[in-house]
């Protein structure tokens, strides 16, 4: 599987360099990004701008990245997918689950929106212990 990985301070955007995210690719996607989480990385924005088509086990993968990284409190921004994963997404009913944005702007902001949250409610619950 081709890929390129940019690591910034909140986040990492992730991108497969693939026209296909299928059960040939899949496994190796849910691989790369519990590798990318183990590396102590909580928000992940999967840009997916050249994946052109996505079969079920694709969206197991996406499903595997969200899990991955909202379990300890990160976020998985699904960013830019075209048409056909759009639509699979929709309707699969996991629009609904997954976070899903058109731009990479908006996939930056849905994190450091969540990041705000996530520092907030920490505030939060120090105050209400002392």
């Amino acid at each position: 599987m081709k890929y390129s990985v940019d690591k910034k301070e909140q986040y990492v955007i992730f991108t497969p360099h693939e026209e296909k995210l299928d059960s040939s690719l899949s496994p190796v996607l849910k691989s790369e990004l519990l590798t990318v989480h183990a590396e102590g990385y909580r928000n992940l924005i999967l840009d997916m701008s050249e994946v052109k088509y996505a079969d079920s086990s694709g969206l197991s993968a996406l499903l595997v990245g969200n899990r991955t990284f909202n379990e300890d409190g990160g976020i998985f921004v699904i960013s830019s997918p075209q048409e056909h994963v759009t639509k699979l997404i929709k309707i699969s009913m996991l629009d609904k689950v997954l976070n899903v944005v058109d731009t990479h702007e908006e996939a930056a902001e849905a994190i450091f929106i969540h990041e705000i949250k996530n520092n907030t409610d920490e505030d939060g619950e120090e105050e209400e212990e002392i």
